[in-house]
């Protein structure tokens, strides 16, 4: 079922709600979805929006997002976003699943077949994971559009679908337009360039003057640190792994990902190293094995570690015994914070990645070099550690200047 009029919040949420009352959801399980609506409703009356559609929910769930992923949400916060996909999917559909987390990206029809065609192109390029996601999520969310409209042949395609489109994501970030466009622009110019369109759309899609904003990375003190390692109790199987675990984001600064995949082959007992390939760089990287850590290491596959023919070294402490993924070591650094009752953890970030900000911030402390430094985080260059400067507090104190007093001949009345 697709709507032929356009639908206020109101009149959505109206049928809606009998559509769940013919299901007997339970009075608790409606309050859940109005807190949810309600919060919407304020997104759209802040963004002047009168009509709902899915595109609408996209982009109050991409606001409750923001950078950060769904697993590192609140019970609330991902209880507001499932009260705006059932919105999406009965307003489309007619109906609701009962157990639909997240959205799940089809691409039907002619056009959906060429931005299928196209990702594969870009896999080829070997552009980053990430990007490969923004560009499927983005495309899927201008698919929905031409659908909306009609528009199932790519030889239907004209100006106005794209500039109608452009001109619908007012109510969207900074951020995510300047991602939106940049994929619409890369897409229309593949379908160019491969002759299934014979005007070069790309030229009506503007270019986003967009540039991010480099946050100020968050850090821990060397006591609030030794206070979360102290947190962990090693008396149990689970307790060896995590401290294990926490132990490499401190100490060697490595990503969560890189922990996640380790492998008994990277580590090398003869030389007291690690050595691996990082996932996000692609880059070889060799680090010392200090011995707390190899320590740790030993005393949980001796002791903690269920029987598995797994290469990895960290797995599930209870079956399935698979191996960890990034947003469990994120829950699991989250927690041994505030088991060791650190302050303010709720205005920072809390997951293994402030670790090694934490780290780095040690080593500018001690007058380290950013070669060094770099070397250590596993960073392509120098420009990427750069950011931390920011954090080096002492140092910064050092390059600050006199200011001089207001009767000084530097201060001059302007008339």
């Amino acid at each position: 079922m697709v709507n032929e009029k356009q639908q206020t919040l109101t009149e959505l949420t109206t049928k809606i709600e009998e559509y769940f009352k013919n299901l007997s959801y339970s009075t608790a399980k409606m309050r859940i979805f109005r807190n949810g609506w309600k919060l919407l409703n304020e997104f759209m009356l802040k963004h002047s929006i009168k009509f709902y559609e899915p595109m609408v929910g996209d982009a109050f769930i991409t606001s409750i997002l923001g950078t950060g992923s769904y697993e590192e949400l609140c019970r609330r916060e991902k209880d507001t976003i499932r009260s705006a996909n059932v919105l999406s999917e009965y307003q489309t559909t007619g109906v609701t699943k009962f157990r639909s987390v997240s959205k799940s990206y089809e691409f039907n029809g002619e056009i959906g077949k060429l931005i299928l065609d196209f990702l594969v192109y870009r896999k080829s390029q070997e552009v980053s994971e990430d990007t490969l996601a923004n560009n499927r999520l983005y495309l899927h969310r201008f698919l929905d559009y031409l659908n909306v409209n009609k528009v199932l042949c790519v030889s239907d395609l004209d100006s106005q679908h794209i500039l109608g489109f452009v001109n619908g994501l007012g109510f969207y970030s900074k951020a995510t337009i300047h991602c939106m466009l940049c994929s619409l622009r890369t897409f229309l110019r593949y379908l160019y360039d491969n002759r299934y369109l014979e005007i070069d759309f790309s030229y009506l899609v503007p270019k986003s003057s967009y540039r991010k904003e480099s946050n100020l990375p968050t850090t821990y003190t060397k006591d609030e640190v030794e206070r979360l390692i102290s947190a962990v109790d090693r008396s149990s199987p689970k307790g060896k792994r995590d401290v294990a675990m926490i132990l490499l984001a401190a100490r060697l600064g490595l990503r969560a990902s890189d922990i996640c995949r380790l492998k008994f082959e990277n580590i090398h007992w003869e030389t007291n190293s690690l050595i691996l390939v990082q996932k996000k760089t692609r880059e070889k990287i060799e680090l010392p094995l200090l011995v707390e850590i190899g320590n740790a290491i030993i005393d949980y596959l001796r002791y903690g570690r269920p029987e598995s023919d797994l290469p990895y070294i960290f797995i599930r402490a209870w079956q399935p015994y698979d191996r960890l993924e990034e947003p469990t070591l994120h829950s699991i650094v989250s927690f041994y914070l505030k088991q060791a009752g650190i302050s303010n953890i709720s205005e920072k970030k809390h997951g293994p990645h402030a670790l090694r900000h934490s780290l780095a911030g040690f080593l500018l402390e001690k007058k380290t070099p950013l070669p060094v430094i770099s070397e250590v985080l596993g960073h392509t260059n120098t420009e990427s550690t750069k950011t931390y400067l920011r954090i080096d507090l002492e140092s910064l104190r050092q390059c600050s200047l006199e200011v001089s007093p207001i009767n000084s001949p530097h201060f001059r009345e302007v008339v």
